[in-house]
């Protein structure tokens, strides 16, 4: 496989993973206390939406958590685990495999940069890092999963459940050895993009209608201390990804890579349009 299939084959995994960066959490609304002699699970399965309004507060509050992921995007299967910081300085940092081929990712506001197999730098002029700015390539980069820039971020899910109609429990479920409430919903298209930003609405719908999606399944797992634990995104054919958090609050520091390590993708695209 070249180096541009490579790439491609890796953005395509990793740009669903930009919701991360574009999202940052809001203030959840008021919830109602529970009552300390009924447990959180019974309440967590007794008021569903007044749990989720509570998750979200907490989650929002966190501003960090440490993440495992699996799916398909793009035809193409993935894995990956890493930090995310959604905080008012959104930053992510994963190890990521695809189409067998495995790499690390950072993610600093828009942009994204993919760590180049030490094999492949001499066609990056030995550079160890590539930069691809998604507010300005991701179209370019061929990717409609730039525009699902929402899909692992624990708080955004959250909200997707409060955005239903109505959320169905399915029950008491453990997770990693953790007890949760298992919640799940399907929400029609309109609900989902009235969860996501102005400027990203009419794209977004676009690219769902043109394949096909006219709903999107949400399932959602909350422990007793009111946090995300996993989430399971299905968008029809175009990706199925199932998300696992822990560690939320734990401290950690991200950072851009040094300018003279890093090779802008614009300038591939560029060379692909020449014919370089």
């Amino acid at each position: 496989m070249s180096l541009r299939s490579k790439v491609a084959v890796l953005a395509a995994a990793a740009l669903p993973v930009l919701g991360l960066a574009a999202c940052g959490g809001d203030s959840g609304s008021g919830t109602p206390s529970a009552p300390q002699e009924q447990g959180v699970l019974a309440m967590l399965v007794a008021d569903a939406k007044g749990s989720l309004a509570k998750a979200v507060d907490k989650a929002t509050k966190a501003e960090s958590v440490t993440m495992k992921m699996d799916g398909t995007a793009a035809g193409e299967t993935f894995k990956g685990e890493g930090t995310l910081l959604y905080g008012k300085d959104p930053k992510a940092e994963f190890s990521m495999e695809a189409a067998g081929t495995a790499t690390k990712m950072l993610i600093i506001g828009s942009v994204i940069y993919i760590e180049v197999p030490e094999a492949d730098r001499a066609e990056m002029d030995g550079k160890r890092w590539m930069k691809m700015d998604v507010s300005a390539a991701g179209e370019q980069a061929g990717s409609g999963f730039a525009k699902q820039m929402d899909d692992i971020d624990p708080v955004r899910q959250v909200k997707t459940l409060l955005a239903a109609e109505s959320v169905t429990v399915v029950g008491e479920e453990t997770i990693d050895g953790v007890k949760t409430v298992h919640y799940t919903v399907t929400n029609p298209l309109a609900t989902y993009l009235g969860q996501l930003d102005a400027d990203m609405r009419a794209a977004t719908e676009k690219e769902l209608s043109k394949a096909g999606i006219k709903e999107i399944k949400t399932d959602l797992w909350v422990d007793e201390k009111y946090q995300p634990r996993r989430v399971h995104v299905v968008m029809g054919s175009i990706s199925d990804i199932t998300v696992t958090y822990t560690d939320y609050g734990k401290p950690a520091t991200i950072t851009a890579p040094p300018a003279a390590e890093v090779f802008d993708f614009a300038e591939m695209l560029e060379g692909l349009k020449t014919g370089g």
